[in-house]
């Protein structure tokens, strides 16, 4: 259903409702505003574009979207792929790939693909989820530690060699301010669970840097006066080349984004028992997106930390979400230039954090006791989103994980001679009521029959030698059944009609009897020989074996 969550709450709207969702989005709004600032940052743009992101993207995700509760802006999963963009095409590129992705969520969406995310196994999404909590982390080690670096690598293992080579310019002042952050945010929930640490951790070792006037990287100092006036709408040239160059990370991000949307509305679903509308998801963070890039933000998507602690706060329509988005603008307006005291130092611990969080580290203790397919797939994921790129990370892990599953279904799927089989009633009963027996070898099909398990197919009818006068292959075990699969069927009967055998087929299933009436393979054998019971086939050997 096609109709935002919003519409729906307002029929039973009470004012009661309103104040805890006013509430509960002022404090998603606080818990929002460093962490919009720490993530632009290490995505290589400016501060103020992760705050028009969770202002402009944030609230079209609460207006149009398909869940009650859910929080968008910018999250930790993009920040790979956006640092590549920027590096690479710069902010014209990210501005019309982030649209670009928007246009592709929304065709999602119309296209009912909200469903068959589920389809994308969590060895792929704990793969390069954990991939990027360790990319993050390394692109934060000059800021945590306050070196002198000029220039950062954008790839890891560069990136790892210059740090080695430019840490006798550790700065120790960044570096305390750096774990007093992240002991703030990590204590903090013991003195109080409603104002998020994050902030407490800013304000309090901003005024440290400002008091003693500590010899440190600020936000001021590395970008200058930031802007506290609203975005303004800017397009990019387009041009085919830019198309083609940014069609694969466009694509990218709304995948990511679509992943992390929905897996963020399934957990929010199950804190207050609620259904969440995945097709009007994927629409609303497409508008999202488009309207996000064309102001000068970063990706969109859903945020699972910010939406559990609207949750956690009492907010249970997306009004909070939307006075979350107003907080942060108000915030923007009125306290951006102060802003550029903050230290590097403090966002690198936020972000840190923001790793840690994000990571799948129970993942690595379980990997031994996981099936090897789904460790490989993980293994495989981690490593290429690590060194390589995010994209052939994920496109190389979806190939590797259907190449294991068509494996796995392959070895599963059986061909076996039957006859005289003391567990098949079937089977037992054809042999004691067909006239002349010997003359009669029956065959059974388990499993999907399609093109990996072919090959087992072909080899049983090479092992069949010269088939009897009657072959029965017995497909009740048989789901599916695709087109190579067919060929290999119509190889089976050729050869059995060069040698006069007559092929009677035993309670085929409503899909691979549909299979064979598109290529006419039924009328080919025969409606006869298609046999839905044991009695039919019965009759139908005695028959033919009266005529020969």
């Amino acid at each position: 259903m096609l109709i935002p969550k919003f519409i729906t709450c307002l029929k039973n709207y009470t004012k009661e409702q309103f104040i805890k969702d006013f509430i509960s989005g002022i404090i998603v709004a606080i818990i929002a505003l460093p962490l919009s600032i720490a993530l632009a940052i290490a995505s290589g743009v400016s501060p103020e574009k992760g705050l028009y992101t969770a202002i402009i993207g944030g609230f079209i995700v609460s207006f149009l979207g398909g869940s009650r509760v859910q929080i968008g802006g910018p999250t930790g999963a993009f920040v790979v792929i956006v640092y590549g963009i920027v590096h690479k095409y710069g902010i014209e590129g990210l501005i019309f790939a982030t649209i670009m992705a928007g246009i592709f969520l929304i065709v999602m969406g119309l296209l009912r693909f909200g469903s068959l995310i589920k389809y994308i196994p969590s060895s792929i999404t704990t793969g390069f989820t954990s991939g990027i909590a360790i990319v993050i982390l390394s692109t934060q080690v000059k800021d945590f530690f306050g070196l002198q670096m000029k220039e950062v690598p954008s790839e890891f293992g560069a990136k790892a060699i210059a740090y080695f080579h430019n840490f006798d310019s550790l700065n120790f002042q960044s570096l305390f301010i750096a774990v007093l952050t992240l002991v703030i945010i990590i204590l903090w929930p013991r003195i109080s669970k409603k104002v998020p640490g994050t902030l407490i951790a800013i304000i309090i070792v901003t005024v440290i840097t400002m008091v003693f006037k500590l010899n440190i990287t600020t936000i001021g100092s590395q970008f200058g006066e930031l802007s506290s006036s609203l975005p303004k709408f800017v397009f990019p040239n387009i041009s085919f080349k830019m198309i083609n160059d940014l069609m694969l990370p466009a694509l990218t991000i709304a995948i990511l984004g679509s992943v992390e949307s929905l897996l963020s509305a399934v957990v929010a679903d199950g804190m207050i028992g609620g259904s969440h509308r995945s097709n009007m998801e994927l629409i609303a963070q497409g508008v999202a997106n488009i309207f996000s890039g064309a102001f000068g933000g970063i990706p969109v998507t859903g945020a699972i930390a910010r939406t559990a602690a609207n949750v956690r706060n009492g907010g249970r329509t997306p009004v909070a979400g939307m006075v979350h988005s107003l907080g942060l603008l108000v915030i923007m307006l009125l306290f951006m230039p102060y802003v550029k005291l903050v230290p590097m130092a403090s966002l690198a611990a936020v972000l840190v954090v923001v790793a840690y969080n994000m990571g799948e580290w129970e993942t690595f203790k379980t990997l031994l006791k996981a099936p090897k397919s789904d460790a490989i797939v993980f293994i495989v994921t981690f490593i290429l989103t690590i060194f390589l790129d995010l994209v052939v990370a994920i496109g190389v892990g979806m190939v590797l994980a259907s190449f294991l599953f068509m494996r796995k279904m392959a070895d599963i799927t059986e061909v076996k001679f039957i006859l005289n089989d003391d567990e098949d009633k079937d089977a037992n009963e054809l042999i004691e009521n067909v006239k002349m027996p010997e003359h009669i070898s029956i065959y059974e099909i388990s499993g999907s029959f399609f093109f990996g398990a072919a090959n087992k197919f072909v080899t049983a009818m090479r092992d069949m030698g010269v088939p009897t006068r009657i072959l029965i292959v017995k497909m009740s075990k048989v789901p599916f059944m695709d087109a190579t699969a067919y060929h290999s069927f119509k190889m089976l009967y050729d050869f059995c009609r060069k040698n006069h055998t007559k092929v009677i087929i035993l309670k085929i299933q409503e899909q691979p009897l549909s299979v064979l009436k598109k290529y006419g393979f039924v009328q080919i054998m025969g409606e006869k020989n298609f046999c839905n019971t044991v009695d039919e086939a019965i009759i139908r050997a005695n028959v033919i074996l009266s005529k020969m």
